[in-house]
């Protein structure tokens, strides 16, 4: 049972089962920021050179410029990682008071991603798809194959764009009232959002386009450092990992089940409007 200042201040009671070890009160403190760091590095290793990549052949006349929405979403992606850091990083230094104002800054970041990211896709898609119907038959295919391979990866988008808003209002509805759940369930709800830049870390071994197990199984790899304390320290799996695993797995197995499927590519292509 919590105690009533344990209740007042939002702190979950910690059960003590690595008593007289010098360093587990430090990993406690500092595992999630751990975690929201290497998020951050997972995002860079993956985007910045591929960015870069991008950017050469839109300055070679090899593709088309970025759309703005695009701009916007980078943005929008950058500042709510940072805002993760920042975050874990003033509980692990106990500015909770700091850490609490600034957490109403989710609130606008989180709904503002996702309408931006329902009008990315969309945008990305018709430009693909737009530029293969115009283009000359020796580059018209390799143009088809990305339009198919779009279709695909919108599968993943939509994932996306359902699970991180459900996972963060969790984490936002238990904040002041269960502490454990907050702040386990902002870094697994931040995790449904990596596959976009393990796929595009060149040294990774990535199953796609043929499969998305890999989607599947990076954002897992990801959290496990935290996963593993977790399960150490307390000795039990904490409700946080199987109420993300019970809402996550449906949508897994729905994912898998219609990748590259002729159904779904015309689905995708009746829902975009081609």
């Amino acid at each position: 049972m919590a105690t009533i200042a344990e209740r007042l201040t939002g702190r979950e009671p910690v059960i003590d089962h690595l008593s007289g070890t010098p360093r587990a009160g430090f990993i406690d403190r500092w595992i999630y920021v751990f975690t929201a760091a290497s998020f951050i590095l997972f995002v860079l290793l993956g985007f910045v050179p591929d960015s870069l990549e991008k950017v050469a052949a839109v300055q070679a006349g090899q593709r088309a410029p970025f759309p703005l929405v695009l701009h916007f979403h980078a943005v929008l992606m950058g500042s709510f990682m940072l805002l993760l850091l920042a975050q874990t990083s003033l509980v692990a230094s106990g500015r909770c008071d700091l850490h609490r104002r600034l957490g109403m800054v989710a609130m606008v970041l989180v709904p503002a991603l996702v309408v931006v990211g329902f009008i990315l896709v969309p945008t990305i898609y018709h430009q693909v798809a737009g530029a293969a119907a115009a283009a000359p038959p020796e580059v018209a295919g390799e143009l088809r194959a990305l339009v198919s391979r779009l279709e695909n990866i919108q599968l993943l988008q939509i994932r996306i764009g359902i699970l991180f808003p459900l996972f963060i209002a969790i984490a936002l509805m238990a904040r002041g009232r269960d502490a454990g759940l907050h702040k386990r369930m902002m870094i697994l709800g931040t995790a449904v959002a990596l596959p976009a830049a393990f796929d595009r870390i060149p040294w990774l071994w990535n199953s796609m386009p043929a499969s998305p197990f890999t989607t599947d199984l990076y954002p897992l790899l990801a959290v496990a450092p935290m996963f593993a304390w977790d399960v150490i320290r307390n000795r039990r799996i904490h409700r946080a990992y199987w109420l993300w695993l019970a809402i996550s797995l449906p949508f897994a197995i729905a994912v898998n089940a219609a990748w590259d499927t002729p159904w779904w590519h015309a689905t995708a292509k009746a829902v975009m409007g081609v």
